[in-house]
């Protein structure tokens, strides 16, 4: 049986995986890297971190397939995802010029009004599908631009984090219309660079990579390449996709009107669709499905899976110590539904979906002495799913007939938590489909889209029998009512904070230094 190598570079390090082509995982391994955050808001990582997790990761799949029988002949393509809205600026050799802008970075709040004030929010929206944002690559370039221009004139592309994977195992330069859709400068109907746009913002047209479909097979692996990593010279090397598409075709979302919700460390809620889905309001965006024939409407959140990540650092002290997540979920467990009345706003990075505002802080609201580590963890929780409820909310408003939705399928690491999935199923009243491998289901898309590549599957309509659901969390009607009551309470909060956190946000450095 052949095999299928993903590489899915996250926000925590790189997992990579070997799939049989009946979706069975052969051999998985995990490489961590570091997200520095050098200034409030700011968020980038080191390619070369990238690149040893790539490189080492490939190396111990391929030792690790040995006592099954499988050496590095049977690997029939290597594929990639990566987290998107990122600018890794390389010069003509490949080589990183700076470290990689991530797609939590929410410095280039300026050149987002540049951005609306040279070319109109609503044309913007029309043209791309995105609302203006300083998440997307656009306003990253017109960072550099600006404030680093030698970097900007001596950078001969600007990539996403799958592209300079694949580039450095292939030596191609390519992106897929998915990751290519999230930059902000993607005409989303004609699946080209916009023009228009570049044109009005002075960006080099020519920074912008090729684009091809998912399933593109874009070179081979190198003989450099193969000597770091251990695969075959010549193995062919395909695009993939941005983790969204690839998590969208994992989660076995490839008909129009399937829905799904991502935890990881961010969090997004997902409907596949036929054309674009324009939401008066822009609260949500679109991007590129795998499959050329369908797009992506979804709203995503900046801390989701993050947020109790920040919560479990702040109380194991010791970083050495054992991790607190199971005992925090335990401790969680045994507090009723609404926390003791205690409210939690997961915006801790600001926020995108549905209120597009990199100046939103996170607060817990209604602190009270009796309450301990259960109730703040369970707030943690629930107000990730309260924020996730006010994403589908909008969706459904946007596209006004969702009579199809019975329920939702769960995929990424949040969805190890039995509570979390209980949780999600009474804020958002629809039964919860956990997929049978929800922390691989973006590795599966990105094999996938390489298996399509090479002949192995037919299309991407393969996803539905290799993603199987494995667990369904069902509505309790008693919490879907106090929740309702606690989700208006939710936004309410964010409603009356909004203000407060413009204020903060213009202190002086003197007094948030």
């Amino acid at each position: 049986m052949p095999l299928l190598l993903a590489h899915d570079l996250g926000t925590t390090g790189n997992k990579a995986t070997l799939f049989a082509a009946d979706g069975s995982i052969v051999a998985a391994t995990f490489a961590a890297y570091d997200t520095r955050y050098p200034q409030p808001n700011w968020a980038e990582q080191d390619p070369s971190d990238w690149q040893t997790a790539l490189f080492e990761s490939t190396q111990q799949l391929i030792r690790a397939a040995q006592p099954a029988g499988y050496s590095a002949t049977d690997v029939a393509a290597v594929s990639f995802s990566g987290h998107m809205n990122g600018a890794v600026l390389v010069d003509a050799a490949g080589a990183p010029l700076r470290p990689a802008i991530i797609w939590a970075d929410q410095r280039a709040t300026a050149q987002a009004g540049l951005i609306r004030d040279r070319c109109g929010e609503a044309e913007v929206y029309r043209l791309t599908g995105n609302r203006i944002s300083p998440a997307y690559t656009a306003a990253k370039l017109l960072w550099i631009k600006q404030h680093q221009p030698e970097v900007y004139r001596r950078a001969r592309w600007v990539l996403q984090a799958k592209d300079y994977a694949a580039f450095l195992f292939s030596g191609a330069i390519a992106t897929d219309f998915s990751d290519a859709s999230l930059t902000l400068l993607l005409d989303l109907g004609e699946r080209r660079w916009a023009e228009p746009l570049l044109k009005q913002l002075d960006l080099d047209a020519a920074m912008l990579p090729p684009i091809f479909p998912s399933a593109q097979i874009i070179g081979q692996v190198t003989s450099q390449a193969a000597a770091a990593t251990g695969l075959r010279p010549g193995t062919p090397v395909v695009i993939g996709g941005g983790d969204g598409a690839c998590a969208t075709v994992g989660a076995g979302s490839v008909r129009s009107g399937d829905a799904y919700n991502y935890i990881g460390s961010s969090s997004w809620v997902a409907l596949t669709t036929a054309q674009p889905v324009i939401d008066p309001a822009r609260r949500t965006f679109n991007l590129a499905h795998m499959d050329p024939a369908l797009n992506v409407a979804l709203g995503a959140m900046q801390t989701a899976g993050g947020a109790f990540d920040w919560f479990e650092h702040l109380l194991r002290c010791d970083q050495d110590a054992d991790p607190l997540y199971a005992r925090l979920d335990a401790e969680a467990a045994t507090v009723a539904p609404g926390a003791s009345g205690l409210l939690f706003l997961p915006y801790l990075l600001g926020e995108r979906s549905p209120h597009w505002n990199p100046q939103a802080r996170g607060a817990f609201v209604g602190l009270a002495m009796p309450d301990g580590r259960g109730e703040l963890a369970r707030a943690v929780l629930e107000g990730v799913a309260f924020n996730l409820r006010s994403i589908l909310d909008v969706l459904i408003d946007a596209i006004g007939d969702l009579g199809s939705l019975h329920s939702i399928r769960l995929i990424g690491g949040g969805g190890k938590s039995a509570l979390w999935r209980q949780i999600l199923a009474d804020v958002y009243g629809l039964p919860i489909e956990q997929v049978a491998l929800p922390a691989s289901a973006t590795a599966l898309g990105a094999a996938i889209a390489g298996g399509v590549a090479v002949g192995i599957y037919p299309d991407y309509g393969v996803a539905q029998r290799l993603a199987p659901v494995a667990r369904v969390a069902h509505p309790d009607p008693a919490t879907q009512d106090r929740y309702a009551a606690l989700y208006a309470l939710f936004q309410q909060s964010y409603t009356a904070l909004e203000p407060i956190f413009e204020q903060l946000a213009a202190l002086p450095n003197w007094l948030t230094n």
